[in-house]
């Protein structure tokens, strides 16, 4: 497991913005100036920041901008604390010649703290259907939800976790990729991966009431809520806040550790303020402060795929689900024949 991961995509280059129309010619004349590698910083550290200005033009006033408010830079040094991390523009408004300029750097605001490792411990092995390319979990009411993948072979399930036995169980048509899914007001939330499409279900009867198209999102990954709001991940290091009435993406948060942005979210399960995320490919979840994007923590599942059944069809981690009466989570993956319940503690 690896996080400590350069940044997937290069910075955008300085956006160059005039309040008046001042000639791009004048606007050029100006830069940002932070001195930090990759315009990266970790959350509350402070850092010089500069006006560039090798045409010596007159500055009369440069006054510093940050997420639309202004800032009151020490000597010249700024402290950034975003409730929210990830990627931001730091702005800079330039009076000169009694114009007035508008400059923007991008920069990265990183947790302030190393994400800690957990580990888990097995209480309990339980069968799992072997043919179940597992998307997404989660427990209602005692019941186990599941979502398969695959085209052709996708589908939404009601399981009895302990016998493994599918009660019920709603095909996908043939061109949709079964992903993530969640519970909230009655209903069943389903992604599909990349058709851009997601299935509303009624919760008893699992009948289909609805569809709901994506919006900036990428793709379909995974699905989990608090409650109040769903959490949508989609391949990126974006993980979407979605209204559960109009299923548009209202908001989003970007899952960054102390050193970089990471962008491998999976499966999805929200407990007390804290996302649990599958890594995609890797034997481990994330910790993620669902407020922030924090990466808090990271779980160590390795061991668990061989405990399973060997056969050729067998693919990596994938599902995690809380029990909140048990208190334990419940983790599996795409055609395992267990599924596992553990308690996570601090190695």
């Amino acid at each position: 497991m690896h996080l400590n991961k350069p940044l997937i995509a290069s910075f955008i280059a300085s956006v160059l913005l005039s309040c008046n129309g001042a000639p791009s010619s004048e606007k050029n004349l100006f830069s940002l100036e932070t001195g930090l590698k990759n315009n990266r910083i970790q959350s509350g550290e402070p850092f010089k920041v500069s006006l560039g200005n090798p045409g010596n033009k007159p500055v009369e006033k440069i006054s510093y901008y940050f997420m639309g408010q202004q800032l009151m830079p020490e000597q010249d040094s700024l402290s950034l604390s975003p409730e929210k991390l990830g990627e931001h523009t730091l702005e800079a408004e330039i009076i000169t010649d009694g114009d007035t300029v508008r400059i923007a750097e991008p920069i990265t605001i990183l947790a302030k703290n190393s994400p800690k490792v957990y580990t888990y411990s097995i209480v309990n092995e339980f069968p799992h259907d072997r043919n179940a390319y597992t998307q997404g979990l989660e427990f209602h009411n005692g019941v186990l939800f599941e979502s398969t993948g695959r085209r052709g072979q996708s589908t939404l399930r009601k399981t009895d976790f302990k016998t493994g036995e599918v009660l019920e169980e709603i095909p996908l048509e043939d061109q949709y990729f079964g992903e993530g899914i969640t519970i909230m007001n009655g209903k069943i939330y389903q992604l599909t991966w990349q058709k851009k499409t997601g299935f509303i279900y009624d919760l008893e009867t699992l009948e289909r009431k609805g569809s709901f198209q994506y919006g900036q999102s990428k793709e379909g990954w995974g699905l989990t809520n608090d409650g109040t709001k769903i959490y949508k991940s989609d391949g990126s290091d974006k993980i979407w806040i979605l209204d559960p009435e109009t299923l548009k993406e209202t908001d989003f948060i970007q899952s960054v550790t102390n050193t970089s942005v990471f962008n491998k979210a999976n499966e999805l399960e929200y407990v007390d303020g804290l996302i649990y995320a599958n890594v995609w490919l890797k034997d481990s979840a994330m910790i993620i402060d669902a407020r922030s994007g924090a990466i808090i923590g990271v779980i160590d599942f390795r061991g668990l795929k061989d405990k399973v059944a060997q056969h050729d069809d067998l693919d990596v981690l994938n599902g995690i689900a809380y029990h909140p009466e048990r208190k334990t989570f419940f983790v599996t993956g795409k055609n395992w024949n267990k599924m596992f319940e553990v308690t996570i503690s601090e190695k």
